[in-house]
């Protein structure tokens, strides 16, 4: 029973003990002294002289617990806190404040400063060893993840159960999961499970490690259409289900272009078939009767069908070319990366090429443009016009652009340039002729001559627009955590351990410190899953609050009317964030205030926030004690995070330095024998002084 108590409950149990002790001798001896003496009068003097000792025995105790409190009890916790930070939550800092506090210990305190000191030289000895035989690793890593962030399908690994170890930047995208994604989440949010639990069973039937399985799947969204395929991975252990690798392309696109295209040539086959019926029909007759050529009204017929064909395959001609730059791939290329290629391919074949013209990104095959200026300075060379060249781009007035490229001497005719379209450019490509990449790239060219003796080809680029200041581009990394993969999941939440559990850490700013009538101006919050917090998983919105936020509230978190102008409502962004926290226990630091704020819209929400709840306030109480100090400031200053200035009193400032001190506490609940989240629950709830605990039964 005593060993569960406090040092510094003992301690007072002791002095209890020794005053109440001590009243009991006085008061024995008084009686001893009583029953052995005849003296009259001894009764009253004996009880006045007890009172009197034992109220000076109270006095003297209490005095003694009260200093033997202050600067033993209490400077001995301090240090075992001390120790315990710096052993558990990876604290370098000198335990320099409880060592001047534990003075009156005699060796103890500059004994525990001696052993901190040492685990931090020997940590520190052990982190630079690492760090050197990791590097090689590390650089390594850091490869594979820039090369998995540039691949531009989606890649993913999965458990056996659909959960997601492993993601790159472009699944994020084509899974329409923005800030939902998450290491842990299931896969089947994301897109509809038929396909992909069928495919996953049929690599387990075959039971090859090289067998893969293609699938064609939609998101749970907008049903985006996914092309995609799936591979198991070699088990390591026969007791468990291997995980899969399943890549994943869009094409959406693609199949509204074939479905464009097959919907533009079924029109076609209508459209031109009957015309055609008819007018075989009237030449068969006029084949059999030839004296029905001067019929009027066979004439008419004729004449009709001629001209509905015609029309048909004037205005089929012009969706196929309208459309036709839509069914060849492209991308955007900047004009001097271009010029440059063909300048390099002209210089090769021993032609001089100069260009010229303002910068823009133009929309084309950088590959076959480059080959048709090629093929084309060679013909004009063998041709014997010219043997150098300009090639000058132009901007348009509308979304395009001209390229033109000039000689001097003898002009191309425009017959002789349409019969050189039908050539071959290149031996090695025997179906890329110089039509099929004005085709691919819904254009057509020309010859002209101009003044000073000077020919011209022009070739129109369809699309064309000026190079400006690129944003920064957008970050994308490969999220992952290989350990899911063999981590087992325990269904009830009091038995999990803590570091299995997922963990969604959010702050919240307001309007004002009421829940009851202020709002809500910004949600930011952190994933922390299998003991880490995921840098790329981050929920970060402000709010718009549907009324004015005071001045005395800005000069807090810096947040203004302007700002929030056209920001999600709280029944948005709360459904945005529910979303983002599904299946975790939330954390946050003072949780009933921001908890109270959300409770109060779930209605507009239209979700509840039923989640298991942690508090970083009452695990601070158990972790250092109820006496100290449990702001956040104070809690980081002593695991030693620093939180940036510009950083305070903001959402995710606020909120990345929750989650840090979380995993720094963690490590401490353990060393204390709380494995569990039932464990921690427990102890939690000691300490309901503090705080009210959110967790219903």
């Amino acid at each position: 029973m005593l060993e569960t108590l406090s040092l510094r409950i003992r301690i007072l149990l002791f002095f209890i003990f020794l005053a109440v002790g001590s009243i009991g001798a006085v008061a024995l001896g008084g009686a001893v002294v009583l029953s052995r003496s005849d003296m009259p009068g001894l009764d009253g003097a004996m009880l006045q002289a007890a009172i009197l000792s034992g109220i000076l025995i109270l006095f003297l105790v209490t005095g003694i617990w009260y200093l033997f409190d202050a600067h033993v009890a209490r400077a001995i916790d301090s240090l075992a806190n001390a120790i315990r930070t710096r052993a558990h939550a990876d604290v370098c800092e000198d335990i320099r404040a409880e060592r001047e506090h534990a003075k009156y210990l005699g060796d103890l305190a500059p004994a525990a400063a001696a052993i901190t000191q040492s685990l931090a030289e020997t940590r520190s000895a052990l982190a630079e060893s690492v760090a050197r035989e990791t590097s090689r690793l590390s650089a390594e890593k850091a490869w594979l993840e820039k090369l998995l962030a540039d691949v531009p399908v989606a890649v993913l690994i999965c458990t056996a159960d659909y959960e997601l170890v492993f993601y790159n930047g472009q699944a994020v995208h084509i899974l329409e999961a923005g800030a939902a994604a998450g290491l842990g989440r299931s896969l089947l949010d994301y897109v509809r499970e038929g396909p992909v639990r069928y495919a996953y069973g049929r690599l387990s039937d075959l039971n090859d490690p090289e067998a893969a399985s293609d699938l064609v799947c939609a998101t749970t969204g907008s049903g985006r259409m996914l092309l995609g395929r799936m591979r198991m991975l070699r088990r390591t252990d026969n007791t468990r289900r291997p995980g899969f690798v399943l890549t994943l392309r869009d094409v959406t696109a693609d199949l509204a272009t074939h479905a464009t295209r097959e919907a533009l040539l079924a029109e076609v086959f209508d459209r031109v078939r009957r015309p055609a019926a008819n007018l075989q029909v009237a030449i068969e007759v006029i084949t059999e009767s030839p004296d029905m050529v001067q019929s009027p009204d066979l004439l008419a017929a004729v004449s009709t069908e001629v001209k509905a064909l015609s029309a048909a395959i004037v205005d089929l001609g012009a969706r196929y070319d309208e459309g036709r730059a839509d069914w060849h791939p492209k991308t955007e290329i900047r004009s001097p990366d271009l010029f440059d290629v063909i300048t390099a391919q002209f210089d090769a074949q021993g032609l001089r090429l100069q260009t010229e013209g303002p910068e823009l990104i133009l929309t084309c095959d950088g590959f076959e443009l480059a080959t048709l200026f090629r093929w084309l300075g060679s013909r004009l060379a063998q041709s014997g016009r010219a043997d150098a060249f300009r090639l000058v781009l132009s901007e348009d007035k509308g979304p395009g652009a001209t390229i033109d490229l000039m000689w001097e001497g003898a002009p191309l005719p425009v017959g002789e340039l349409d019969s050189w379209l039908t050539e071959r450019m290149d031996e090695e490509l025997p179906d890329l002729t110089a039509r099929s990449v004005l085709n691919a790239h819904a254009t057509e060219t020309w010859t002209e001559t101009r003044p000073g003796n000077l020919s011209v080809v022009r070739l129109p680029i369809p699309f064309a627009r000026r190079s400006t200041h690129r944003p920064p581009p957008i970050e994308r990394e490969v999220v992952y955590d290989f350990e899911l993969l063999s981590k087992e999941r325990n269904a009830d939440v009091l038995e999990s351990r803590l570091e299995d559990l997922t963990y969604v850490v959010f702050d919240t700013e307001t309007t004002g410190l009421t829940p009851s009538t202020d709002e809500i101006v910004q949600i930011a919050a952190v994933r922390i899953v299998n003991g880490r917090r995921v840098r790329g998983e981050v929920f970060d919105t402000l709010v718009d609050p549907q009324r004015s936020i005071p001045p005395t509230s800005t000069d807090v978190h810096g947040i203004t009317a302007a700002m929030v102008e056209g920001a999600p409502t709280i029944a948005e962004a709360g459904r945005r964030f529910h979303e983002f926290a599904r299946g975790a226990v939330l954390i946050a630091h003072n949780a009933p205030f921001d908890m109270e704020f959300l409770r109060r819209h779930e209605e507009d929400i239209g979700a509840s926030f039923d989640h298991p709840v942690l508090d970083t306030v009452l695990l601070s109480a158990v972790v250092f004690g109820q006496l100290e100090q449990h702001s956040l400031d104070a809690l980081t200053a002593r695991l030693g995070i620093t939180i940036p200035e510009e950083a305070r009193h903001t959402a995710i400032g606020d909120t990345i330095a929750t989650a840090d001190a979380f995993l720094k506490i963690v490590s401490m609940l353990k060393a204390r024998g709380l494995e569990t989240f039932g464990d921690v629950l427990t102890e939690v709830r000691r300490h309901g002084r503090l705080l009210k605990d959110l967790n219903t039964a």
